[in-house]
C-alpha cells in the first residue's frame, strides 16, 4: 500500500488495518457507507478527520462560511460542500454530524441536526472514535504539536512505516496535513482547550509542555495540570507516555504516572531518555548529538531553527522508540524534514531582505521563535508584525506578551484578531493597550490598525539585510504575501 493525500490523489485503500491484526488481513471500516456532515469543515483538523473518514468510504458532506484551498481539496476527494449555513445543507438519512470547536449553539443547522435528533459529535470525539480503530499516537502540548507530528509522520514514513495521520497543518514536504497508511500507527494532534483530548484513547501519549493558555476555558495552571493529567490517564493499558524533562509542570504528570504507564523523557540534559548534546546553531542548520540514556545514537543537522526544535525532534525520536523503529536510522532522517506550514517558514528572500511567516501567538512561543532568528542569524534587524489572537487571551497574558518582543528591533502590531472572544472581551484591551506595555519593557513597537498601512512601514523601513517575520494564528500572513508581491515588483 502507499500512503495516500488528502483529496490531490485519489485513494488507493479500501480498508483500515485494525490494531493487533496482521497487515494482509483486511477488514471493512465501520464508517464505510455512512452519512456524515461536517459543521465548520474547512477548519485544518476538520477538513482533515472528513477526508480520512472519506478514505474509509463514508459518505461526507460539509459546510464552512467561506471557499478556501481546504474546501476545494474536500471536494476533490468527494465531499459535497457548501458555502454558508443552512438546514437545508442536512443531508437526509444522517448517522451523525460533527462540528468543529468553532461552532456555536445557536448554529442554524446544528438546531436543526438536535431538532432532528441526529447524533452530534464534536470533532475531537469523532477523532477519538476513529483512533480507536487504530494504534494511536496523540501528541499534545502547549506548543509544538504541529511540527513533532509532522515531523513524526516525515519519518515513519522514510522508515517505510505508513502512517495514518492528521495533523493541524501542512507538511511542507508534501502540502498535506493528512492520510491513510498501510500500518496500524494513526498519529494525531491532541488539543487542550475544551479539553478535546480527553476524547483519545492513544497507545503512545506525548505531552511536550505545559503551561496557561486557554484561560477563557482554564481557570488557570492547576486546572490546566490536572487536564493532561487526565489525558496521560487515557493512555491505554500497556501504552507509553513520552514527556518533556525540565518543563516542571510535565514533572508532575511523570511523577504522578511513573507506577502507572511505561514513561520516556526527551531534553537538553542527561536526566532525559532521549537528550542532545554539543547543540550549533548556524544560519544554515542546528545540529547535535543524539542519544538514548548513555548510547550515542548519531549527529542529526535539521533544517529547522531553534532550541525548541531540537527538543521537538528528540520527542520524535522517543516516538519512534515506542514504535519499535529504528532510532539510529531515525538520526540521520530528520535532517530531511522541511518543517510545517506558518511554523517559522520561510516565504521568499529578496533583494537581502528575508520573509517568514509564523503561527507563534503565545508569549513562550514568540520567545522561542526570536530565539531560534537569533540563533540562526545573529545580530541582523528583525521586524516581527505580530497579530494578537483572542482579546480573553491577550488580556490574560498582557504582561508576558509585553516582555516576548525584546528579540525583535521592532514589532508591528495590527489590531486583535477576534475569534471565540464575547463583544464584553473587545472593551477590556486592545493592541494599543499593548504596544505599550511592550515599549515599557524597553522594546520598539508600534500600532497601525490596518495592513495596508503596516505594509506602508515596511516599505519605507524594512532594508537588505533585514528579516521580516509575520506572526500568529489569525491572518497576518496576508501582510508577508502583500509585501513580497511589492517587492518582486519592485525588485
Amino acid at each position: 500500500m502507499r500512503i495516500t493525500d488528502c483529496g490531490l490523489v485519489k485513494s488507493t485503500h479500501q480498508y483500515y488495518v485494525p490494531v493487533g491484526n496482521n497487515k494482509s488481513m483486511k477488514k471493512k471500516s465501520p464508517a464505510e457507507n455512512k452519512k456524515y456532515h461536517f459543521i465548520g469543515i474547512g477548519g485544518v483538523g476538520t477538513s482533515a478527520l472528513a477526508m480520512i473518514l472519506t478514505k474509509e468510504k463514508a459518505l461526507i458532506s460539509g459546510s464552512d462560511m467561506q471557499a478556501s484551498p481546504l474546501l476545494q481539496r474536500l471536494a476533490e476527494g468527494g465531499a459535497k460542500v457548501k458555502i454558508g449555513h443552512s438546514p437545508d445543507n442536512l443531508p437526509d438519512d444522517l448517522d451523525g454530524v460533527v462540528i468543529s470547536a468553532a461552532v456555536r449553539d445557536d448554529n442554524p443547522e446544528l438546531l436543526a441536526a438536535r431538532q432532528k435528533k441526529i447524533m452530534v459529535y464534536k470533532y475531537a470525539q469523532m477523532l477519538g472514535l476513529v483512533m480507536d480503530r487504530y494504534r494511536g499516537v496523540a501528541i499534545s502540548g502547549t506548543h509544538g504539536k504541529s511540527t513533532t507530528s509532522g515531523w513524526l509522520t516525515y519519518v515513519l514514513q522514510k522508515l517505510g512505516i505508513e502512517p495514518n495521520f492528521v495533523i493541524g497543518a501542512d507538511m511542507l514536504h508534501s502540502g498535506i496535513s493528512c492520510g491513510l497508511g498501510g500500518s496500524d500507527i494513526f498519529v494525531a494532534e491532541a488539543c487542550e482547550y475544551d479539553r478535546s483530548f480527553l476524547n483519545l484513547r492513544p497507545k503512545l501519549g506525548v505531552i511536550l509542555y505545559i503551561e496557561p493558555d486557554h484561560l477563557d476555558y482554564y481557570s488557570g495552571i492547576d486546572e490546566i495540570v490536572a487536564a493532561f493529567d487526565s489525558f496521560a490517564n487515557n493512555i491505554s493499558p500497556g501504552g507509553v507516555l513520552i514527556a518533556g524533562d525540565g518543563d516542571a509542570n510535565v514533572a508532575k504528570i511523570v511523577s504522578a504516572m511513573a507506577d502507572k504507564k511505561q514513561v520516556l523523557t526527551f531534553g537538553l540534559t542527561d536526566s532525559a531518555t532521549f537528550f542532545a548534546k554539543n547543540i550549533k546553531y548556524t544560519s544554515e542548520d542546528t545540529s547535535f548529538d543524539c542519544y538514548h540514556k548513555s548510547r550515542l545514537l548519531g549527529r542529526a543537522s535539521v533544517k529547522l531553527p531553534g532550541e525548541h526544535n531540537v527538543k521537538n525532534a528528540l520527542a520524535v525520536l522517543a516516538c519512534v522508540e515506542a514504535l519499535d523503529g529504528d532510532t539510529k536510522q531515525a538520526v540521520d532522517i530528520l535532517g530531511g524534514f522541511e518543517g510545517m506550514d506558518r511554523r517559522l517558514m520561510k516565504k521568499a528572500e529578496i533583494n537581502g531582505i528575508t520573509i517568514f511567516d509564523d503561527y507563534a501567538h503565545h508569549p513562550t512561543e514568540i520567545k522561542a521563535s526570536l530565539k531560534a532568528m537569533r540563533q540562526k542569524y545573529g545580530d541582523r534587524k528583525i521586524f516581527c508584525v505580530f497579530q494578537p489572537h483572542q482579546y480573553s487571551r491577550t488580556r490574560f497574558l498582557l504582561k508576558d506578551f509585553a516582555e516576548s518582543f525584546k528579540l525583535a528591533d521592532m514589532t508591528i502590531v495590527p489590531e486583535i484578531y477576534f475569534v471565540r472572544d464575547t463583544e464584553k472581551s473587545k472593551t477590556e484591551v486592545n493592541s494599543q493597550i499593548l504596544v505599550e506595555k511592550i515599549m515599557e519593557k524597553g522594546s520598539n513597537a508600534v500600532f497601525f490598525d490596518t495592513f495596508e498601512t503596516i505594509c506602508d512601514f515596511l516599505k519605507t523601513n524594512v532594508k537588505s539585510g533585514d528579516i521580516l517575520m509575520s506572526m500568529g494564528a489569525g491572518n497576518v500572513w496576508k501582510v508577508a504575501d502583500e509585501y513580497i508581491q511589492w517587492l518582486r515588483k519592485n525588485s
